[in-house]
């Protein structure tokens, strides 16, 4: 510690209250209602002592911080009216820091600081009073609170809260431009004494700049700083306590300060003329050179724009601003001639972009230069009439037909005859073909456009003389669609229909997709081959159709599968169409619609045989079936009897029989339904079941000739008796009529009149109408004719 802090503490310790002075008395303070401290006392007569409160006398005590005395430090004396100094009286402390930091001489009063304070730790101590009676231990004084405050001394130097500080300021700024405000704390008590009252000051840093004393703000001292002489400055900055009194304390802090830059400067060419060569053969967009002007500004305020604004040349090149190297590129706009020029003159400007009305003074932000471009003469190899070419051709076009030609010429003077070919890397199905005199180009294979609709093909041009120098151009041929293809469906459709289908029901909707691609679009109309009675097609007119029932229920048993032709036609000229087959199951299907099962197997076999047992069960049926028509073959091989019965003459010896028939009940070996249809009699056929009333001479029947096969001769003999109306048997034919129902009259045979015990009465056939007149007659009088017999 200096001496001149000692000499103000002890001037601080003059004009403060002594603590050994300070004093805090109780005295009685009259109470108009009466009040019970902290109990009652009970007489004998069982009744409450209220007593008067008693009230503090108020005084605040004070304590200098950082005492370094080698006792404790006396803070101040309680004491009580009631105290008569014979100690009967105890005093109490209690509240903030009470036992440890502070103690109270129970007897006296008297309050120490056990230990040096420090007020920025804490300002001040809140500590409660009591005075209590030693022998009956109760209060005699209500307890009171009272503070301790404790004083400030100037021991905290300012800080800042920062070591270094970065600021910045533009160039070329005026005087007093504010660049950064530095902040000091000082932790003393502000509201006592000039212990934290500071002042900022700059040990380093001037002329250039200032600070505020009061604020601590940095502003510019000198005009007209310019980035360009000096970009960095670093400022010492000072903050003192005690109002920047001497012994006050002080704490210092680093301000690193940048000039930014601002546009003062404009951009100058370093030449006022600049050549530049350049060969005629370089192709548009070639960078021949480049230009550049500079400036002392740097980011944004050197940004600068390039342009030609006057010469011989502004419509052969160009200039392109390059901003990361804020270089000018000069480029050829058109293709270059040596035979047509050889030199250009540009004037290229350079300008400022950005350009601050503040600096408009320093003269006018831009600068020009002259720009002379030499053509130089070189072979150049042939020059197309065109970039690049496109054709278009339709793709049922014949073979050999030219789609179109490319023209090239040879820009030297000499003008060396130009051959073409392909590049077959481009072609590789050899397609196209390209005459090598005059570049017309025409096909060697049929186009189909489904297949490919581009062919991009490369020309080669070069001169006869010099064929290595050599020139290519791209040609796009396309190939334009033709109607050539007819719809199909668009996928395949399982489609099924239920047992239970309703007619007009939806069983399936279909589309079409065509490989052609109309201008148009694609529009498909759908139809049937031909009417049928189960199905219809429904055309949505949306590229679509809807599959409908004609009728109601189907049957697997009947047809397990129906095969629908739909027949499919596009709008385009010239109009193609197709012909689709749906295939439609008959599947049994629950309420909903759902399906459940298509194979009509499966009504007949158990739900769980699989395939394989089907598949055997069947070979096993027909092994059996086999193997009985064979056992019955051979069984009836070895019971037929020959046809020739003896060794004589054939031709009259086969008249045997082993088949007879079943008689008139037999009607499994003939069919009878002829014997009951008249119509079935043909009445030029004799009767054979008679004789013959005219005779016919036999006829003589001629020999058979000996190679005659046996089956020829019997069938030719069968003929001749099936003809021959005398041949006999006679009777060998029996008729019998069809008889109807029986009449409602019953019969009317006498055969069994002879069986009735009596003769039978036919008077009912009177009342049976006219057409039974004639038979009441003949049977009605029957008596009459007995009796007169």
């Amino acid at each position: 510690m200096t001496i001149q802090q000692v000499l103000l503490l002890l001037l601080l310790w003059m004009w403060l209250p002594h603590p050994c002075h300070t004093e805090m008395f109780f005295r009685r303070t009259p109470d108009l209602r009466p009040k019970s401290f902290g109990g009652r006392a009970l007489g004998s007569d069982e009744k409450a002592i209220h007593r008067q409160k008693r009230g503090w006398m108020w005084n605040q005590f004070f304590l200098l911080e950082e005492y370094t005395g080698s006792d404790y430090q006396y803070v101040g004396k309680l004491h009580s009216d009631q105290d008569k100094g014979d100690g009967s009286l105890k005093y109490i402390l209690s509240g903030d820091g009470a036992g440890t930091l502070f103690i109270i001489d129970e007897k006296t009063g008297d309050i120490h600081a056990t230990r040096r304070i420090d007020r920025e730790e804490k300002a001040f101590y809140t500590l409660r009073a009591q005075a209590i009676n030693r022998r009956t231990l109760r209060p005699v004084e209500p307890e009171s609170e009272f503070v301790i405050k404790i004083h400030d001394i100037n021991d905290n130097e300012p800080t800042f809260p920062e070591e270094i500080y970065t600021a910045s300021v533009p160039e070329m700024s005026v005087v007093g431009t504010s660049v950064v405000q530095v902040t000091a704390t000082d932790a003393d008590d502000p509201s006592y004494g000039n212990s934290a009252r500071i002042i900022y000051s700059i040990l380093q840093g001037q002329p250039y700049f200032s600070v505020e004393p009061e604020t601590g703000i940095i502003r510019t001292a000198l005009p007209n700083m310019n980035r360009e002489n000096r970009e960095q400055y670093q400022v010492v900055i000072q903050a003192k306590d005690m109002g920047g009194q001497m012994g006050g304390l002080s704490g210092t802090t680093t301000v690193n300060i940048t000039l930014t830059d601002v546009n003062d400067n404009p951009p100058r060419f370093p030449q006022s003329t600049i050549h530049l060569r350049v060969p005629e053969s370089s192709p548009v967009g070639t960078a021949i050179g480049s230009v550049k002007a500079t400036d002392a500004d740097t980011g944004k305020n050197a940004e600068v724009e390039y342009r030609i604004v006057d010469g011989d040349g502004t419509d052969m090149f160009d200039i392109v601003t390059q901003k990361d190297t804020q270089e000018g590129i000069i480029t050829v706009r058109k293709p270059l001639d040596y035979e047509t020029r050889r030199l250009y003159t540009l004037k290229v400007e350079a300008e400022n972009t950005h350009v601050d009305p503040r600096f408009y003074y320093l003269g006018p932000f831009k600068d020009t230069t002259i720009v002379k471009i030499s053509v130089e003469d070189v072979d150049e190899p042939p020059v197309f009439s065109r970039s690049s070419y496109l054709f278009e051709v339709h793709e049922d076009i014949e073979l050999g037909t030219i789609i179109g030609t490319v023209m090239a010429r040879d820009p030297d003077s000499a003008s060396s005859p130009i051959r073409f070919s392909l590049d077959r890397h481009t072609d590789l199905d050899r397609i196209f073909n390209i005459h090598s005199g005059n570049g017309s180009i025409y096909t060697s294979k049929p186009l189909d456009r489904e297949i490919s609709q581009w062919h991009n093909l490369s020309v080669i041009a070069a001169e006869i003389n010099n064929p290595k120098d050599t020139t290519r151009v791209p040609v796009f041929v396309r190939i334009l669609d033709v109607n050539d293809n007819a719809p199909q469906f668009a996928v395949f459709y399982d489609t099924f229909v239920c047992e239970n289908a309703r007619a007009g029901q939806l069983i399936q909707t279909i589309s079409a997709v065509d490989k052609d691609d109309p201008l148009g679009g694609q529009k498909f109309f759908f139809s049937l081959a031909a009417v049928n009675p189960n199905f219809t097609v429904q055309d949505n007119e949306d590229n679509t159709a809807r599959i409908l029932t004609r009728r109601n229920g189907f049957s697997r048993h009947e047809i397990s599968t129906y095969l629908l032709p739909v027949v499919i036609s596009d709008n385009d000229y010239p109009i193609q169409s197709s012909t689709g087959t749906l295939t439609i199951r008959v599947c049994a299907c629950d309420s909903r619609g759902n399906m459940q099962s298509c194979s009509a197997e499966a009504l007949l076999l158990p739900a769980g045989l699989s395939t394989g047992a089907l598949v055997a069960i069947l070979l096993c049926i027909i092994i059996l079936l086999v193997i009985v028509v064979l056992f019955a073959a051979l069984k009836r091989q070895r019971k037929k009897e020959p046809l020739i019965l003896s060794k004589e003459d054939i031709r009259d010896n086969i008249v045997s029989y082993n088949d007879e028939g079943g008689g008139e009940e037999d009607t499994q070996a003939f069919d009878i339904g002829t014997l009951r249809n008249p119509a079935a009699i043909e009445d030029k056929k004799l009767r054979r079941d008679i004789l013959p009333e005219t005779l016919f001479v036999p006829r003589r029947t001629p020999s058979a000739p000996d190679n005659t096969d046996v089956r020829d001769f019997i069938n030719q003999r069968l003929k001749e008796h099936d003809t021959d109306p005398s041949a006999p048997p006679y009777d060998s034919l029996a008729t019998y009529a069809y008889e109807g129902n029986d009449s409602i009259a019953e019969s009317l045979s006498s055969l069994e009149s002879g069986t009735t015990e009596g003769d039978q009465n036919y008077d009912y056939l009177r009342e049976w109408g006219p057409r039974f007149n004639k038979l009441a007659e003949m049977y009605g009088g029957g008596e009459s004719d007995k009796d007169t017999s």
